[in-house]
């Protein structure tokens, strides 16, 4: 039995995605030629990736003067939320803390990000719900 598809946009989708936040609606030439400018990819890829993102819901479609105008249905937030959840979730067994400290090892972080990330910190206050019981 096939297994669903995933809500988590792919690789492919998450390209598409980030052209639409960008430029808004767009029609299926448009977003071809965006990512025609970082790789090469087939009108027909693009096309075929768009359908799979409709059923997926993570795009939207009207029909404009010459073929479809396709959205996004998914906020750059949500989307972000999701795949760093997932991520959290897979790879750092559900601890924040643990990305964190990897993005510091691995020497990822600046010290402009440093700077913002102490300056988010600071400006956030601590929800004692999730600082006594939640994941660590």
């Amino acid at each position: 039995m096939a297994r669903p598809p995933s809500s988590q946009p792919t690789d492919a989708e998450l390209e598409i995605l980030k052209v639409l936040w960008e430029h808004g609606p767009s029609g299926l030439g448009p977003i071809h030629a965006a990512i025609q400018e970082q790789r090469p990819v087939a009108l027909t890829t693009i096309a075929t990736t768009l359908k799979t993102m409709l059923l997926k819901g993570l795009v939207a479609r009207e029909d404009g003067p010459r073929g479809y105008v396709w959205s996004a249905a998914a906020s750059r937030d949500k989307t972000a939320t999701g795949l760093l959840g997932k991520v959290v979730q897979h790879v750092f067994d559900g601890s924040a803390r643990r990305l964190v400290a990897h993005l510091i090892e691995e020497g990822a972080l600046d010290d402009r990000d440093r700077e913002e990330i102490r300056a988010l910190l600071e400006d956030r206050p601590v929800d004692a719900k999730k600082s006594k019981g939640g994941r660590r």
